[in-house]
């Protein structure tokens, strides 16, 4: 079986929960939502962080074998034939944002724990980041302590531009940045602003970033699929 460590393919997705509806939402997310989508043949994860400063509310990531696995018939089944539950919860979501990625680079080690804090970066580049600039960049940040996996993924704009029953009801799309900088740490860090300047300073290149923004998020819930030969069931 794949290993998460191994996942080249990610759904993020940025919402605001509309407060009345947000243990209604967890409960939702936590025990129906989050098994239902980690059971469809590629996926390995899925995650819900909380972000420190209240905004956007919430962030759900899953990692997937790979990236076609988010344009599977049985994913687009999934989406488009939402429970009862789902339909009733998406009602509630508010600013959503959701994007498919492909990873373009990872570095650091998977912690003992599932990442109990995440740091995100999402930017634009005038250019694609290519791969003699990012390996160093990466690098340079998980060495910083208390740090585990680095990973820098690009949007699949066709993919996450795909109309569902889902994307329906919350009516939300993809966002406007390309590129998303996922750092996996296991205390809470006040920025990363550090990580970033030691990371610009080993790869001058990847400085050239522009809308950017920034995110920090603790962990909710976490579910993976422990089956073998998962995909060939």
């Amino acid at each position: 079986m794949t290993r998460v460590t191994d996942a080249t393919g990610l759904m993020a997705f940025w919402a605001d929960i509309e407060p009345g509806y947000v243990l209604r939402y967890q409960e939702w997310h936590n025990c129906e939502h989050v098994p239902e989508r980690v059971s469809i043949p590629g996926f390995l994860r899925g995650r819900r962080y909380r972000a420190e400063d209240g905004t956007p509310h919430f962030l759900m990531i899953y990692e997937t074998e790979a990236p076609e696995v988010l344009s599977s018939d049985a994913y687009l089944a999934a989406l488009n034939a939402p429970t009862d539950w789902t339909r009733e919860a998406l009602t509630y979501f508010r600013n959503p944002t959701r994007n498919i990625y492909r990873r373009v680079e990872a570095a650091g080690r998977e912690l003992r724990f599932c990442a109990p804090w995440l740091i995100s970066l999402q930017f634009n580049r005038d250019e694609a980041p290519g791969g003699a600039d990012v390996a160093p960049w990466l690098a340079a940040m998980a060495e910083a302590p208390g740090i585990g996996r680095v990973q820098l993924w690009a949007v699949d704009e066709a993919v996450s531009g795909i109309q569902t029953s889902e994307r329906k009801i919350y009516g939300g799309g993809p966002g406007e940045q390309k590129y998303l900088l996922l750092v996996e740490a296991e205390a809470p860090h006040p920025s990363a602003s550090e990580a970033l300047a030691a990371a610009d300073a080993a790869a001058p290149a990847m400085g050239a970033r522009k809308n950017e923004v920034p995110g920090r998020f603790w962990l909710e819930i976490a579910h993976e699929d422990k089956t073998a030969g998962k995909d060939e069931a």
